[in-house]
C-alpha cells in the first residue's frame, strides 16, 4: 500500500491535514509534523533524511 501511517500523532505527514488517513508514499520523508501538522524543514541526504519541527524538534530520521 502507498500511504503513510499518521504513527502516534494526529496529522497526516504528507499533506499536514488532521483528517487524512495518510496521501504520502511510504519512501518519503515527512513533510509535516505528525504532532501539530506544521511544516518541518527537512534535509535529505543519501543515506537517509532529517526532518525538524519548529515546536517539536527532530520528528526521526532514517
Amino acid at each position: 500500500m502507498d500511504r503513510v501511517a499518521t504513527g502516534a500523532g494526529d496529522h497526516c505527514t504528507a499533506c499536514g491535514s488532521a483528517i487524512c488517513p495518510g496521501c504520502g508514499r511510504v519512501l518519503d520523508p515527512p513533510r509535516f509534523c505528525r504532532v501539530c501538522g506544521r511544516r518541518m524543514a527537512v534535509t535529505v541526504t543519501p543515506g537517509g533524511f532529517r526532518a525538524r519541527c519548529r515546536d517539536h524538534g527532530d520528528l526521526g530520521s532514517t
